[in-house]
This record gives structure tokens, C-alpha cells and sequence, in this order.
């Protein structure tokens, strides 16, 4: 890392997507407050992140990363994060057995409370307000108190980030992640859907490979990660007074963490030359991603990851794809060729979320679930033809039973919308659109190692 980094030299550069707090001396305090609070995560696991993640960049694992889109204070409840966490070991488990690959589990969660909003005021019935900015900035409600942001709400997220992280990890590594629980995980609500059924055999003959290896004296006893699994946090590092808070100089390499999350990433709004969000990122050593969508030139991401990671650190940059159904096979090529010319070592994920919204005609943003589904196609297909790896997907998606995306097998329609939309910010996959998402997910790497094992042979 550039010597010259420290962790507040950001505020010597251009900032956007913050807010500005009116009361300086409270936003100082709640800064100092946090600054003496326990880190949420820790330097080594941001670090055996890191080298999972050249796993994915070397083209032997797959990086699936989902979560809300914007976490909230008022839905704030353990059976939501339980809901979502098995929703994405579900998922997990799909890929690594009709796969056939490892998959790092990487939760948009404990920490995703900031928004980047594409104007700095709303006008609602000619009244103008603050947007909203996340429940980490302000209110939802439209009303002068509730938009004003307010530095305390740093402390209230950081609350609820660390007891999300509690029972993610009792999740993780205390009995609910254990193999042999595959059939419990599915949600009630999916039913006799297409794609339960399909999961339910995929559990059977998981159960019937346990009960082989068992017979065999492989155990969850004798190998742990039957019984267990890594889970790591992620989320936008938008809110920059807030990170820097909570990062902490590394007493075993001397190196500076980002303590808030596991990974982080610049969006595409906050991605440019100069940028306030970019110098932070440079100088910690967590593993970072980078929104690359149409606006993003291919010097341009060069010279950023010149910037990011300067010696070409395996699992340490995440290139994260945001162009649209009709745009990836046009506008990723050229992206993907430079860096491949560049020789930096990255992963490329998709996220078919941000460039698929659509505002249906009885009113509610919500993203098709064909146009998701056709940018993953599109971009495996780029990935294919360019000979590089298409090594992981980035999805908003929720465990709750919400009707915020249409389509897909369960078949939610414009009319349905209403029925249960609950997001706080954008429309999310439910439980049987993820699982759905999963099995073609596992068809196209199959077909992609597939086509890998013929051009070897």
C-alpha cells in the first residue's frame, strides 16, 4: 500500500453519496465512540477471505454473494437473518453438488445500511426533502425530523451489525449449517414448487453421499466441514466517517482493516479518479470489489486497479459487472480484454440486479426476472468467448416471502406486486427465485467446465 495512506487521508479528496451532518461536534463524538468499540470482524478472517477468494480468481471455486439490498432498523429480527442464511446455504449447496465446485458463501449483511441515491433531494406533494440514505443516515419517512441525518444512527447500526454477526457465526459453526440438515432448510412457503422438488432430490442423494462416506468413517467429526461452514460479511463502504471508525491497525502484520465488514466495495457512483471512497479502499487490506457498469472505461479501470491493488495481489479485487440484459454481451468485452492484457488478477462476478430495474404499469419498481436471468446468461457467454472465468454472482435477494421481483417459476405477476412488497430501497429475489437462480447457475458452470475440460484435453 502507498505510504502516504492513512485512514482519514479521504477527507483530503472528493466525497460524494455522504451527508452533510449539521452538528459536527455530535458527529465527532459518535466517531470517537466508535472508534473505542470492538472491531465487528477480525484482520486474519478478512484474510483467509482473501486467499478463498484467489481461489475464485485462479477459476477453482465460485464467489456467491447475496443479501438485502438495504438492511433496516424496523426489520431487524433473528428469524429474517436466519431466513436469508439458509436461503444462500441453500444455494451454496446446489452449486458446490450440481456444480461441482467450492463456493465462498459472502452475505450482503451486518452492514449494509447505506444507500447511494441518484439525487440529493426527493419532492413528494412539493414538499422537498433530504433523500433517504439508508436507516444508518436518516429515516425512511417523509417528514423534516426523520430525513435529517443523524450521526447516532452509526452507533444503532453498529448494534445491530454486531448481533447479526453473532448469530451468523452460531449459524455458521454451531449445528444449523450441518450437512445432514440440507432437507430443513427449505422454506414452508415454496411448497411443491418446480424448484423445491428439485432441491428435495438434490438433498436425498446428498444425504444418500453422507451416508456412504459415514459408512466409510468420513463423519462430522472426523472432517468439519460437514458440520460447518464459513460465512463472511460484505457491504458498500459508502458511509466513510463510519468505516474509518472501526478501522484498526493489525497488531500481527502492522496492516489496516476495515474491522466493519470482511469485504467491501466502491459502487459505480463513487468509482472515479480522485474519489474519497477509492483512496479508503486503497490503503486497507480487507478484499475489495469494484461496480463496473457502461460509464466505466477501460483505461480507466486499469489505472483503478493500478491504484487498488498495485502488486497484483491474488483475492484482492472482486470486479462486480452492473450493465443490464441488453448491454453485457456489448459492453463487458472490453473491459474483461484489457485486464486480461493488463495481467491482474481478479474475479469477475455479475450483478443482474442494478441495470434490470423497471417500473411496472401498476406502478412498483420491480426487475423481471427474465432480464436477471438473461444478463447471467449474457455474461457467462462473454466470459466464455474471452476464454476468462465467469467466477461469481451478486444478488439482492431476501429469505422472507416478498413479491418484489416478477417472474419466474413461481410465476409473480405485475398484479402480484402489492401483495407482499416489502423492500426498503429496491426490489430483491425471494426465496424460490434464488433457489431457481441457483440450479441454472450450476447448469452454466457446468457447461463452462465442460468447454474448459475439452479445449485441456
Amino acid at each position: 500500500m502507498a505510504t502516504t495512506w492513512t485512514p482519514d487521508s479521504w477527507r483530503q479528496h472528493e466525497g460524494i453519496q455522504m451527508p452533510t451532518y449539521r452538528d459536527q461536534a455530535a458527529l465527532a463524538a459518535t466517531e470517537e465512540t466508535l472508534r473505542n468499540y470492538p472491531p465487528l470482524v477480525f484482520a486474519g478472517e478478512a484474510r483467509e477471505l482473501k486467499d478463498s477468494l484467489a481461489d475464485v480468481s485462479a477459476g477453482k471455486a465460485f464467489l456467491l454473494q447475496g443479501g438485502d439490498c438495504a438492511e433496516s432498523f424496523a426489520e431487524f429480527h433473528p428469524n429474517n437473518i436466519r431466513d436469508t442464511f439458509r436461503v444462500i446455504l441453500q444455494m451454496a449447496v446446489v452449486l458446490t453438488f450440481s456444480g461441482k465446485v467450492p463456493v465462498v458463501k459472502l452475505g450482503r449483511m451486518a452492514g449494509q445500511f447505506a444507500k447511494p441515491r441518484s439525487a440529493d433531494m426527493e419532492e413528494v406533494g412539493g414538499t422537498e426533502l433530504p433523500s433517504y440514505r439508508g436507516d444508518i443516515i436518516n429515516d425512511i419517512n417523509f417528514n423534516a425530523e426523520s430525513r435529517e441525518p443523524d450521526p447516532a444512527r452509526m452507533v444503532r447500526a453498529y448494534s445491530q451489525a454486531a448481533a447479526t454477526l453473532n448469530l451468523l457465526r452460531a449459524f455458521s459453526s454451531g449445528g444449523y449449517a450441518n450437512l445432514h440438515q440440507v432437507h430443513a432448510w427449505t422454506h414452508d412457503y415454496m411448497g411443491r414448487s418446480e424448484w423445491a422438488k428439485k432441491y428435495t432430490e438434490t438433498a436425498d442423494r446428498i444425504g444418500e453421499a453422507l451416508a456412504f462416506m459415514e459408512a466409510c468413517g468420513v463423519t462430522p467429526e472426523t472432517v468439519p466441514q460437514i458440520k460447518g461452514t464459513k460465512f463472511y460479511t460484505s457491504h458498500e463502504a459508502l458511509l466513510l466517517p463510519y468505516e474509518q471508525a472501526l478501522t484498526r491497525q493489525d497488531s500481527l502484520t502492522g496492516g489496516w482493516y476495515d474491522t466493519s465488514a470482511h469485504f467491501l466495495w466502491i459502487g459505480d457512483r463513487t468509482r472515479f479518479e480522485g474519489s474519497a471512497h477509492v483512496e479508503f479502499l486503497r490503503g486497507i487490506g480487507n478484499p475489495i470489489g469494484l461496480k463496473c457498469g457502461p460509464s466505466l472505461a477501460p483505461d480507466a479501470l486499469i489505472k483503478m486497479l493500478d491504484t487498488l491493488n498495485p502488486n497484483h495481489e491474488p483475492g484482492r479485487i472482486t470486479l462486480i459487472s452492473r450493465f443490464g440484459h441488453d448491454k453485457v454481451e456489448a459492453g463487458l468485452p472490453p473491459l474483461v480484454r484489457a485486464v486480461k492484457a493488463s495481467g491482474h488478477p481478479v474475479i469477475w462476478s455479475c450483478d443482474p440486479m442494478h441495470g434490470n430495474v423497471i417500473k411496472s404499469a401498476s406502478g412498483y419498481k420491480t426487475r423481471p426476472f427474465e432480464r436477471i436471468l438473461a444478463e447471467v446468461r449474457g455474461f457467462f457467454a462473454v466470459h466464455r468467448a474471452e476464454g476468462t472465468f465467469a467466477g461469481g454472482i451478486h444478488i439482492e435477494m431476501t429469505g422472507q416471502n416478498v413479491t418484489e421481483c416478477t417472474g419466474g417459476a413461481v410465476a409473480v405477476t405485475d398484479e402480484g406486486l402489492a401483495d407482499r412488497y416489502h423492500t426498503h430501497c429496491d426490489p430483491r429475489l425471494n426465496a424460490a427465485q434464488s433457489l431457481e437462480m441457483a440450479f441454472l447457475l450450476a447448469e452454466m458452470l457446468n457447461q463452462e467446465f465442460n468447454e474448459r475440460a475439452k479445449k485441456a484435453a
